[in-house]
């Protein structure tokens, strides 16, 4: 395959003057203030990331995309790039208008010419694109439960990019980087996508693939939107830079691309290599498992193992870029080095390490061997997470109204405070509700929202190494799943389950309100008119139900005692 010279790229930037001028004249438009994976989209929109795309998908473009990984015209595209906004938004808009795009300052980054206004078959997006309509994929729940009902497409002008006050050095756009690669006379370069701290395994496999490809090395980890659970990029950043004198200074670069993940497998592993080939590469390394999520609703892998490996091969030709496969790496004991795993001898003793069990090792303070990973890395990671009997936590109750939720969090906030060590804070439902939600109704909309705030809140106790101990209703799981990645962020998040039955609930009813949703006086009341979707993977169950509340407190701390949150 002939190697492209690196000319630069186009870009959806207007001129300073232009810009200066647009700015001026957006001040009477409507203005969307974009969500930071919609930011990611924009960036890389404008800077040529995604070129050919000059803006958000149409519909025609968008079922295209969706259904056969091609745009309108043909040419390859697996992802659709849209613009998702509120029904109230959409209803004010009309194709034909111009609208800002403001980041969440309030600050102008372009002007989308509304050319479509659509609503997506969503189902039949999860379906195609990301395998499966199951909302145990990261992606399949964001566009269920997060992104906005109406997609709005059309051209973009680029009005300015968006500001990055960390690592400004190490970020690169298309064209910044073909210009590097031109300065220094790197014909051949290959491309490591990567969204976890580098270990020697990678550092293996990246040496293996330059060599392979006869290239240069850009190791070009993502910093912008990865998956819910994942170290946090200033932490893999400073891991990165930790690793970089392991590599050959000649020969190697590392750059951040601010891209949304959206975990899809075989699809992403083609659209980082488009990706990857706007940046001036010629190679891309694919591993085992490209950009999979974990497992499904069923427990199994969405994805094969090898699934990104085979679609790639399929349309590397289009893509333009070559793909340089890898297996998974072990190492060998006896030969004291990584090999790949289906190059072992049968005799040999491999040692492994998975994530899970590497998490495991740093929650609880235990050794992690230098053939696993480099010293600099593991002091990195060891700063960002402590061992968790030194972490924050979220204890977060749920159950129907007048299950003891509320008894029992009382319970173990004294217990912990007891025990001492952290500050502990309890957010209790009606407390919240007269602090931080008192203009809300008990609408499900205004329930979520104070549920969501609960989660904010806790989560921000938790970043800061202190205990919160939520015991809101929570009904829905919707809900309650992204309070627990708001939470999982930073600490540990530890859902108990009330399970007291609706009857027993009701023959407490020490407010009255049974009564009176029976009567048809309160509106969708959780249990009576409104549905209760029970947990069906809460860390605890517990039922107060002829059990003393001091019993049930007790079995709360046990549970944190064996996830090694509390010393025992």
């Amino acid at each position: 395959m002939p190697i492209q010279p690196l000319a630069p790229i186009p870009e959806l930037f207007v001129s300073y003057e232009s810009a200066l001028k647009l700015k001026n004249e957006a001040a009477d438009l409507p203005s969307w203030d974009m969500t930071p994976r919609q930011i990611c989209d924009l960036e890389l929109l404008m800077n040529g990331g995604f070129s050919p795309l000059k803006g958000f998908l149409t519909e025609e473009d968008y079922t295209s995309v969706v259904e056969t990984m091609r745009l309108a015209d043909g040419t390859l595209w697996p992802m659709p790039i849209t613009l998702d906004v509120s029904q109230g938004f959409a209803d004010g808009i009309e194709p034909g208008q111009d609208i800002a795009l403001r980041d969440q300052e309030g600050v102008i980054l372009a002007i989308l010419s509304v050319g479509d206004k659509y609503t997506p078959d969503k189902a039949r997006e999860a379906e195609m694109v990301f395998g499966a309509d199951d909302i145990a994929h990261p992606a399949v729940n964001y566009l269920h439960n997060v992104a906005g009902p109406v997609y709005l497409g059309g051209a973009i002008t680029g009005i300015q990019p968006p500001v990055h006050y960390d690592f400004r050095a190490r970020r690169d756009t298309p064209n910044e980087l073909r210009a590097y690669f031109r300065k220094l006379g790197w014909r051949r370069v290959v491309a490591f996508q990567t969204r976890n701290p580098l270990h020697r395994a990678h550092q293996e496999l990246t040496f293996r693939a330059a060599k392979e490809a006869q290239a240069n090395l850009l190791i070009h980890p993502v910093v912008g939107m990865t998956k819910p659970g994942d170290i946090d990029h200033f932490t893999r950043v400073r891991c990165y830079e930790a690793v970089l004198d392991q590599y050959p200074s000649a020969t190697t670069t590392m750059s951040l691309l601010n891209l949304a993940m959206r975990m899809a497998g075989p699809r992403e592993a083609v659209w980082h290599g488009l990706i990857r080939k706007n940046h001036g590469c010629s190679h891309f390394i694919v591993g085992r498992d490209h950009a999979g999520p974990g497992k499904n609703s069923q427990g199994e892998d969405f994805y094969g193992p090898y699934d990104a490996q085979d679609l790639f091969k399929e349309y590397a030709d289009e893509i333009g870029i070559e793909m340089v496969p890898f297996k998974h790496m072990v190492f060998v004991q006896e030969r004291a080095e990584y090999q790949p795993a289906d190059e072992v001898a049968e005799d040999s003793t491999v040692l492994n390490i998975s994530g899970t069990e590497l998490r495991r090792r740093l929650a609880e303070g235990l050794e992690i061997p230098d053939w696993f990973s480099f010293p600099a890395v593991v002091a990195e990671l060891r700063r960002t997470r402590p061992p968790r009997s030194q972490q924050g936590f979220t204890v977060f109750f749920t159950g129907l109204s007048g299950s003891g939720k509320s008894t029992i969090a009382n319970a173990m906030m004294v217990k912990l405070m007891e025990m001492g060590g952290r500050p502990v804070t309890l957010l209790d439902g009606d407390v919240v509700r007269k602090h931080l939600s008192s203009e809300l109704g008990f609408s499900k909309e205004h329930r979520d929202i104070n549920i969501r705030r609960i989660g904010y809140v806790a989560s921000e106790i938790t970043k800061n190494g202190g205990i919160a101990i939520c015991a809101p209703i929570a009904p829905y799981t919707a809900t309650r799943r992204s309070v627990r990645e708001m939470v999982e962020a930073y600490g540990a998040f530890v859902e108990v389950h009330v399970a007291t039955s609706l009857e027993e609930c009701e023959r407490r009813d020490r407010k009255g309100l049974y009564k009176l949703a029976r009567e048809g006086k309160i509106k969708e009341f959780t249990g009576i008119s409104d549905p209760y979707e029970a947990p069906e993977a809460a860390e605890l169950v517990v039922d107060t139900e002829g059990t003393e509340v001091d019993f049930c407190a007790q079995q709360v701390l046990l549970k944190l005692e064996s996830m090694g949150l509390i010393a025992g």
